[in-house]
Formats: C-alpha cells, structure tokens, sequence
C-alpha cells in the first residue's frame, strides 16, 4: 500500500484548537467544569481518516494540552456478524443491506449508550470491530477487549473524536430522494456502460429503506429537547457534535482504489480478508450513499437543509464549524474551506 503522506492536519489542527477553545470558553473557560468536547470526522473510506485521528490525538494528549482523547468509530458499531446476517435475511432482495455499511447496519441503542455515557463522564466501555473476522464480513470484538475509560483512577475524558464515512449525512424527504434516484436512473439509462454511479442500479424501495434508517442515527449527532420548558422548545433539536471536519474527494469513485489498497494491506497483515471482487461488490453497496447524501454535508452539516427530514433546526450558530479538505488522488489537499 502506498504510503499516505499527513498533508491535514496542518490543516485541522488550528481549528481544531479554535473550536475546543470556543467551547472552554462557553463553560467559563475552565476545561474541568466543561463538558467532553465532541469532534466528528467524516472521509470517503481511504481517504486518510486513520492518520488523521492519529495524529489529532497525539497532539491533544501531548503538553502544552495534555487531555485525555477517545476515539470511537462509526465502523465499532456495526450489528454483530450474527445481527448481520438476520439483517440481510430480512432484507433478501435489498442489495444495500446485505452486509455492512449502509445505515440500519448499525447499532445505535449500544451507539446511544456509549454516547450518553461519555457525556455523563460515566465509566465507559468503547466498542471494538474486527473487519477481518469471517474472511472480511467482520464482527464484532468481544466487550472483555474494549477499550476502557473515565474509571476509577482515570482522568474523565475532555476530546471525543467521532469518525466514520457517513458521519453528518442527513436523511431526505421521500419527494427529493425519489428526484434524485428519477435522474441517477434516467442517467444509466441515457449513458449506459459510461455510467460510474451505482444509485441508478438499486431499486427506489430499497434506496428509501436506508433513508428511512438514517433518519434514527440522529442520535449520534443532534439530540431532541423534551421535559423542562418543553411547551416552549418543542422538538428543538441541539447537534451532538462540536465540530466536523470533513475530507472529500475530488472523485468520490476513487474510494473503490483506496478501499483494495485497504484490503490488500489487511490479507497481507492478518492473512484473510476479501478479494478484489468482494472488494468491489463491497464498495458498490455503499456507493448510492455517497452519491445521495455528499451534497448537504459539502454545503454544510450544521446548515439547516431544506427538504432534508434531519436538517439541523438551529437557524443561527452553525457558521465556522466545519472543516472542509477536498484531497486528489493521491490523498493530497487541494483545497480548504470553513464551512
């Protein structure tokens, strides 16, 4: 696997910095009395998350900052291999659900414990996944092995980085969502062998049946206000998340030549995993999701966006935090926005 060469966090850094200070600030800029900072990080699989949150964390834990950082995967989430395959089985003519990956593949009462929990600063367990387990299909680390935090002894959490390649997708209204399948169709249609899409592929039932799980992973990013002045802040909903950066491709297709060099790192490591046919297969069934929902999260998570049932509901505020690389091929910035 080609080397990936750290040309980001150059970039993150700073506003990484800027929006934990931010934060600090809001609680009387004493980090103690604050709240966990929570950074999502959302990239096409391969484009170079890994090193990135590596070196984030090298730089939080390090002096002059010295704060205890987690990292929790959207991949740690994932449905046992077992859930999985009862999933699929319910699902037997929905290409998108046959293996992991796609929203409903997740488990998010077990994402919204874990969350709460880091919140609360509660002793905390972080969920594993072993992606090579079942010659690819992956399951899930036994809860003896995880990893774990804010227990006695143990400094409370103050940084958790949230990564994953559908982090800050935001589901559509079913009149969008079957425009936007209508002209990925007529596309495949009008272009035939020339068409690089998958979405005008899948069957629009299927393609509504992510969309409508997506709309239930609100529960990793924004939260709904009930209880106290309800009668006033009704159904406000506040984003989980304190920032997002987020690494875009200047071709979302290059992600089926990152994820085989992905593969062929993990068969030569561990000696199992897919082939370079599973490997595509595997791709083309996450594909429809980037091609669906990379607009609104280019355009801004926090936005507010019209005819999306998730769009965040804050009108005000959202501006300056989100971080925005778009990388070439070879993984290298081209450019970066503030969002």
């Amino acid at each position: 696997m080609p080397e990936i060469f750290d040309d980001k966090s150059e970039h993150c850094i700073p506003f990484l910095l800027e929006r934990l200070k931010v934060h600090q600030a809001q609680h009387g800029n004493n980090p103690a009395n604050a709240p966990p900072f929570f950074l999502g990080l959302n990239g096409v699989q391969g484009a170079g998350k890994t090193v990135l949150v590596s070196t984030l964390q090298s730089t939080l834990r390090s002096p002059p900052y010295s704060l205890p950082v987690v990292t929790l995967s959207l991949d740690d989430l994932y449905l046992t291999h077992e859930d999985q395959l009862t999933l699929a089985k319910t699902h037997p003519t929905n290409p998108l659900l046959q293996h992991r990956g796609q929203p409903a593949t997740h488990d998010l009462p077990l994402a919204e414990c874990v969350f709460a929990s880091l919140r609360a600063g509660r002793p905390t367990a972080i969920p594993a996944y072993d992606k090579s387990a079942f010659s690819g299909q992956g399951d899930r680390v036994p809860e003896s092995q995880w990893e774990r935090v804010n227990g006695e002894g143990q400094e409370k959490v103050k940084v958790i980085i949230f990564e994953g390649w559908s982090v800050g997708f935001r589901a559509w209204d079913e009149d969008v969502l079957r425009a936007k399948w209508e002209t990925a169709t007529r596309r495949r249609e009008k272009e035939g062998a020339g068409y690089k899409g998958r979405l005008g592929h899948v069957n629009f039932e299927d393609v509504k049946t992510v969309n409508d799980a997506l709309r239930r992973y609100d529960v990793l990013t924004e939260f709904v206000f009930f209880g106290f002045l309800a009668w006033v802040l009704a159904n406000a909903r506040f984003s989980q998340l304190d920032a997002l950066i987020h690494i875009d491709a200047q071709d979302n297709h290059f992600v089926y030549e990152w994820r085989q060099e992905q593969e062929r790192t993990l068969r030569a490591v561990k000696g199992i995993g897919m082939t370079e046919e599973q490997v595509n297969h595997f791709v083309d069934g996450y594909y429809p999701s980037y091609e669906l929902y990379s607009e609104t999260l280019r355009e801004g998570a926090f936005k507010p966006v019209p005819h999306s049932t998730t769009a965040s509901a804050s009108p005000s505020g959202w501006e300056g935090k989100q971080l925005r690389l778009i990388v070439n091929k070879s993984r290298k910035v081209q450019e970066v926005t503030k969002i």
